[in-house]
């Protein structure tokens, strides 16, 4: 077997070839001293095993390739047409950060079930992969697992997502009713709830299931969940901790959370359950405070915020937590003003509240708005209609307030664009009018919009 010298090293040569491991007697050794850059450069990688110093511009694959130990580049990796690159157990395709990764035809994340997430599996922040069990590509944040989820265009496709539904009211009712957020008019007629009563308690939605919970007059521990994207009336899913009535609600793309509310006396419970199964709440923590809030609570996919309400004396304060984790609530800030029954809505940057009613029975007309991943006072938003006791819906875009008490019930939907600041414009009516009732969507800032 010859050796020639080429400057920069030795290689050898048998029968015309270059020899780098590419068959099992062995053709030799390709010696590299410093960095060889090529986009040229068609190898064996099955048998390319670590070469200290070598440093692909791009590894073009154009035949399929299994990948059983460890293999480092710092370039391009292409894959072409009607081949395939397979990285067995124990391998690792590259060392350093790869610069682009270009699939022509086909590329499959790794799958599994729900029960095969957990932290004990070793996933680190970034991963991706197919969860079998609900049917869609979801990653890991680093504290949860979420779902990429696609919310389609309202005003080209009436029938995708972007759906806001109203529940329950007073005077004793079990209505639910509907509209499309990004679409003004006239909201349409849904279902009923299992039961008919006014203070019930939304907001919690993982874009396809909602739950409402709770209510007065009598006070009840019901929840019922609907489809959203279908009509139909309430089916029981489970009960709360105990009877309770006047929460404020929000959720993820997993997890639905209830918080504060009143059993005979305000109470500070904070309770969630997993939107995807059926079953009772259970004990999240505790907020700071005993306070009766109703429809008063937003947040994103990772935090929960909750403001406001009626103790002994009206409060300004807004609680936050993380919704991945229990534990009790802090302190984030204050509202511009002590106010009760002030509807939150948001999209996953901002959280607002409109309307409420101070300690001397006067509605307030104003909103108030924060930053929801910070932590602060709120700043002022603009003004809405008077009143207090009204539900709320929000999209990534906007936020619907409908119905509420003046001097009485009202139908009226009103919304606001959430990332800018300014006054609510008229949206439609209700099919009732109501207050105490409560309202969810498919699209709410606490499912991040991804």
């Amino acid at each position: 077997m010859a050796t020639y010298r080429i400057g920069i090293g030795s290689f050898n040569l048998k029968d015309g070839a270059i020899g780098i491991g590419t068959e099992s007697t062995g053709l030799g050794n390709l010696k590299v001293e410093g960095t060889i850059k090529t986009t040229d450069l068609d190898v064996g990688v099955s048998t390319f095993t670590r070469y200290a110093g070598f440093e692909g511009e791009q590894n073009n694959i154009i035949r399929d390739q299994t990948l059983s130990g460890e293999y480092s580049t710092t370039g391009d990796i292409v894959v072409d047409t009607g081949n395939t690159l397979t990285v067995g157990l124990g391998s690792t395709a590259c060392i350093g950060a790869v610069e682009s990764l270009s699939i022509k035809n086909h590329f499959s994340v790794p799958v599994g079930d729900t029960a095969g997430r957990n932290k004990s599996s070793g996933y680190t922040e970034g991963t991706v992969r197919y969860n079998k069990d609900l049917g869609t590509v979801e990653f890991y944040n680093g504290n949860e697992w979420r779902q990429f989820t696609y919310i389609s265009d309202i005003k080209t496709n009436p029938q995708g997502r972007g759906r806001a539904v109203f529940g329950g009211g007073s005077p004793s009712m079990s209505h639910i009713s509907f509209v499309n957020i990004m679409t003004e008019g006239n909201a349409r007629d849904f279902g009923d709830l299992t039961y008919g009563l006014g203070n019930v308690a939304g907001k919690c939605s993982n874009g396809t299931r909602g739950l409402f919970a709770g209510g007065g007059n009598p006070v009840t521990d019901t929840i019922n969940y609907i489809t959203i994207a279908s009509e139909g009336d309430g089916i029981d899913f489970g009960n709360l901790t105990s009877n309770n009535y006047g929460m404020g609600g929000h959720s993820s793309s997993t997890r639905g959370i209830w918080a504060g509310g009143n059993n005979g006396s305000q109470v500070n419970i904070i309770q969630y359950v997993e939107i995807n199964t059926l079953g009772n709440a259970l004990d999240f923590g505790d907020l700071t405070r005993a306070v009766t809030g109703y429809d008063c609570a937003c947040g994103d996919p990772v935090r929960m915020l909750h403001a406001g309400g009626k103790p002994s004396a009206y409060e300004e304060m807004i609680d936050y937590w993380s919704i991945a984790s229990k534990g009790n609530a802090k302190d984030f800030g204050d509202l511009s003003q002590a106010k009760n029954n002030s509807t939150g809505v948001s999209n996953n940057t901002r959280g607002v509240w409109c309307r409420g009613e101070l300690a001397d029975g006067v509605n307030v007309t104003s909103c108030d708005y924060v930053t929801i991943a910070s932590t602060g006072n709120a700043t002022d938003f603009g003004s809405i209609s008077a009143g207090r006791y009204a539900g709320g819906a929000s999209n990534q875009i906007r936020g619907v307030i409908s119905g509420g008490y003046a001097s009485s019930e009202s139908n009226l939907i009103e919304f606001i664009t959430i990332a800018t600041t300014g006054n609510a414009v008229h949206f439609g009516d209700d099919t009732q009018n109501r207050y105490s009732h409560s309202g969810l969507s498919d699209s709410h800032g606490g499912l991040g919009g991804f």
